[in-house]
């Protein structure tokens, strides 16, 4: 998927009106454009699969709620075991129909600035060279279904967007945004506008990919063109991460898709009391509709938009231990993880994003914190959980499976209930296992008691 350069020579040659083709001194296929790069590749940018998203609202994450602070946090998120950070829209807010006190962060009034509110392309830069000198890439919040309704674009090409019978621009159908305005990927000047506004912000920032909201809401044909273009930048993994569950975003080469079906599962079992087996049975269904073997699926226990309207972990999943029991299994299973700005520290508010809403850091839970980092340790040192064969062993009551590479197994044993529970081992993972956080030796035989919300990462 990565480097196909011939592939992106025609693709680029064929669509992109901002660059040509041409060229080096070797021989090989370069790509011009009008903007000239900033910095250098990042080399040691993750490998998808070796990824773990830490999710940045900007307005919150710090009291002053701008691209500096995030800076000025970075160790925070590093100390935690992330390696790519992934700020939520940075671009000025559109102030028509706007929400919130603020304005929707997804209202883009202008693609290619750096709203005030944030600080500035230079805070931008200085913040990615700190992020890369501390070995984490930087990617950011895209929203290419729609704009604010006063984005320049809305008067100066005002057939980029969809209109009713009566010639009237429209709001995305059938979502209730009323702050924004739908626009329509059958505009080829529409596609080269958008393509280049990602672009700028590659050559101009030097960032490492994007998230890609309402991915589901855009033609897969665009999604190609843009991703090819994005991918021939820089000379680097670059992430492509779709907000959406259509199988065909691997096919035009997103790196990873979004669990809404298992975070809605999750949220059940804890609800309405459905099995811990119907986890395994969704991860089965979203893989089965969305796979791709090079691909992974974004989990996550919290993030901005359910965090304001289902919760905070501690609300949806039983609590301190109910939500590290969780967040073991969304990590674990076939998945890469995104942890959300404060629920690291056991955060117990909900954190709005049409205003600003500072986190107390001063409240963190130093085991909550403690955990969380032990947990994410041990994924980054396992070949198994990043790269592994999955297989389910679930009861009514535990999440159980493995994840299982030629010189790696590593078993999960969740508790998902408030009580104690005993779990019939089945044959197959009875014997000898050392804890995967102590290096204990935790022989299995033909039964285990796990305690309210206890979990087990074994390994062998």
């Amino acid at each position: 998927m990565k480097n196909l350069f011939l592939n992106i020579l025609i693709t680029l040659c064929s669509i992109t009106a901002f660059t040509s083709c041409n060229s080096d001194d070797d021989g090989a296929a370069a790509v011009s454009s009008p903007y000239k790069q900033y910095g250098s590749p990042f080399a040691n940018m993750p490998q998808p699969k070796d990824a773990i998203i830490y999710q940045v609202n900007l307005r919150a994450f710090s009291n002053s709620g701008t691209l500096n602070g995030v800076k000025e946090g970075l160790s925070r998120i590093k100390s935690l075991g992330a390696n790519v950070v992934y700020l939520m829209p940075i671009y000025p807010v559109g102030v028509l129909n706007s929400v919130g006190e603020l304005g929707s962060p997804y209202s883009v009034k202008d693609y290619k600035a750096v709203g005030e509110e944030y600080g500035t392309l230079e805070d931008l830069r200085t913040l990615v060279d700190e992020a890369h000198k501390m070995d984490m890439g930087v990617i950011l919040d895209w929203v290419a279904n729609h704009t604010s309704w006063d984005n320049a674009w809305i008067t100066e090409h005002p057939e980029w967007y969809q209109t009713d019978d009566s010639g009237n621009i429209i709001a995305p159908p059938g979502t209730g945004w009323n702050d924004v305005a739908q626009l329509d990927y059958n505009n080829t000047e529409l596609r080269k506008a958008m393509i280049d506004a990602m672009s700028y912000w590659v050559y101009n920032a030097n960032i490492d990919g994007f998230r890609c909201d309402f991915a589901d809401g855009v033609q897969q044909s665009f999604w190609s063109e843009a991703i090819s273009t994005i991918r021939s930048i820089k000379n680097q993994e670059m992430i492509m991460f779709a907000e959406g569950t259509r199988r065909d975003h691997f096919d035009v080469g997103f790196d990873y898709t979004f669990g809404f079906k298992y975070f809605e599962t999750l949220k059940k079992v804890f609800s309405e009391g459905q099995p811990a087996s119907s986890i395994q049975n969704a991860n089965a269904e979203e893989y089965s509709n969305n796979y791709d073997d090079k691909n992974r699926i974004i989990r996550y226990t919290t993030n901005h938009d359910v965090n304001i309207t289902d919760g905070t972990p501690l609300e949806l999943f039983g609590g301190k231990q109910g939500s590290l029991a969780t967040f073991v299994v969304a990590a674990y299973m076939k998945s890469v993880p995104m942890i959300y700005n404060g629920q690291e520290i056991g955060y117990a508010e909900r954190i709005p994003f049409f205003n600003r809403s500072p986190i107390d850091w001063s409240t963190a839970d130093a085991d909550v914190l403690a955990e969380y980092q032990k947990i994410i340790e041990f994924r980054k040192n396992s070949d198994a959980i990043k790269r592994g064969a999955y297989s389910g062993y679930s009861s009514n009551t535990v999440s159980a499976f493995t994840m299982k590479t030629n010189n790696e197994t590593v078993l999960v044993l969740s508790n998902l209930t408030n009580s104690n529970v005993k779990y019939i081992v089945p044959a197959t993972l009875s014997g000898s296992w050392s804890n995967g956080f102590t290096g204990q030796a935790t022989p299995l035989n033909t039964e285990i008691t796990l305690s309210p919300y206890q979990y087990l990462v074994l390994k062998k």
